[in-house]
């Protein structure tokens, strides 16, 4: 293995670790030793690779938070199909996956948010960047459901976008200690209802 390709390892490696301790415990009460302890690796390997705890931070948005966010909330709902379909199917994957992950702490996005609102403005700055990107795909998917027919042309995108986000990080928050798959399934049938509502209206006769 390559001198450049090690290095791209190992800062993954200590990537994936440092997401996992700061999705479970938090970033503030994490420090550096603590990831370090968990790879077995000194404080000159850490700021070999990151300039510091924060540009660490920083980097696990670009390269993992990003990507978990693409591909489990919005790579699902940019097909030409039913927008209603999509959304209904990607939210209970989603959700599916947190009723089976035991070390489930809620919406890692929002945990986040909700951590760093007030502290860090760089570091809100990329965190509201992958909201704003997540709000602008759905919008764009209620948008392309409407010019296909499937919702009603009346419907406001943005409104509907936002109702989605404020539901889906409520139950991934109620999902994280009381009844998990219960919750989901109460949520799923509810999202159903409510996605009848934006369909096309039939004329009357």
């Amino acid at each position: 293995m390559t001198k450049s390709l090690k290095r791209m390892a190992t800062m993954q490696r200590m990537q994936i670790t440092g997401l996992d301790l700061f999705y479970k415990n938090g970033y503030f009460n994490t420090s550096v030793d603590d990831i370090l302890k968990e790879l077995s690796l000194s404080k000159g390997a850490f700021y070999y690779h990151f300039e510091s705890k924060e540009d660490f931070f920083i980097q696990i948005i670009e390269n993992l938070l990003v990507r978990k966010m693409y591909s489990q909330l919005i790579e699902p709902i940019e097909g030409h199909d039913n927008t209603l379909d999509l959304i209904t199917q990607c939210f209970e994957e989603a959700l599916e996956t947190a009723v089976h992950n035991e070390f489930d702490f809620g919406f890692v996005l929002s945990n986040f948010i909700n951590e760093f609102n007030g502290k860090n403005e760089t570091i809100m700055k990329h965190l509201n960047d992958i909201l704003r990107i997540w709000e602008v795909n759905l919008v764009s998917a209620v948008q392309r459901g409407k010019f296909n027919g499937h919702i009603d042309r009346h419907v406001d995108s943005e409104g509907v976008a936002v109702y989605l986000m404020s539901s889906y990080i409520g139950v991934r928050t109620l999902m994280v200690e009381t009844a998990p798959s219960a919750r989901k399934y109460r949520f799923m049938s509810q999202l159903r209802q409510y996605f009848k509502s934006l369909e096309p209206r039939r004329a009357t006769v």
